[in-house]
Order: C-alpha cells, then sequence, then structure tokens
C-alpha cells in the first residue's frame, strides 16, 4: 500500500477555510482540500477557558509535500499558535495514492 498524508487544521471562517483550501490545491501542495462542518472548540487562551466556532480543512498531499504544505499553513493561518496536525496513512486504493502523488508535483 502507498502512503499519503492528511493535514488538519482548523480556523475561524468559512472563507478563511476556502482560502487556505484553495491556495493549497492551487500550489501543488495538496491534490485536494475538504472543508468540514463547524465544529464547536473549547480550549484553554491566555489562562480563560475558550469556546469558539471553527471550521476544519482537511489537506490530502504527497509525503515529500508535508513541510512546504506546513511552512504555507503557518504563514498563511490567521491564528497565533495554528493547529496544524499531520497523520501518515496508508491508501487503500493504489490508485487514489499515485493520484494525490501526480497532483502534488509543481
Amino acid at each position: 500500500m502507498e502512503q499519503i498524508c492528511v493535514v488538519t487544521t482548523v480556523v475561524d471562517g468559512r472563507r478563511v477555510a476556502d482560502v487556505l483550501a484553495a491556495a493549497a490545491v492551487a500550489g501543488r501542495l495538496a491534490a485536494c482540500a475538504q472543508i468540514g462542518g463547524q465544529v464547536d472548540s473549547t480550549y484553554w487562551w491566555r489562562s480563560a477557558i475558550e469556546t469558539t466556532t471553527e471550521w476544519s480543512v482537511q489537506f490530502k498531499t504527497a509525503p515529500d509535500r508535508v513541510a512546504a504544505l506546513v511552512d504555507q499553513l503557518r504563514v498563511n493561518h490567521p491564528y497565533e499558535v495554528p493547529e496544524i496536525l499531520v497523520t501518515r496513512v496508508e491508501s487503500g486504493n493504489p490508485d487514489y495514492a499515485a493520484w494525490v502523488h501526480e497532483q502534488t508535483r509543481p
């Protein structure tokens, strides 16, 4: 099985999610980006508990494109300390893994 990576972040607005998704795909850093529905997040921030509504964005990419994608997200993310999670997964479909690899070539 071929390996791909899923990079996940959350942002505070649908428009922001759309911009991050479009930039990653247009820049060939992700083969696709999926924006999930709103999620409510509760967390500690500056010595207080915060609760906010966020949008989840998942980017599918090739392992060798992860660092560039993470760099782009860090530069363009509106949060001071953005959540950026990287998960390496085995693709159950070698054709999909090949497609991800092909679509992330500059």
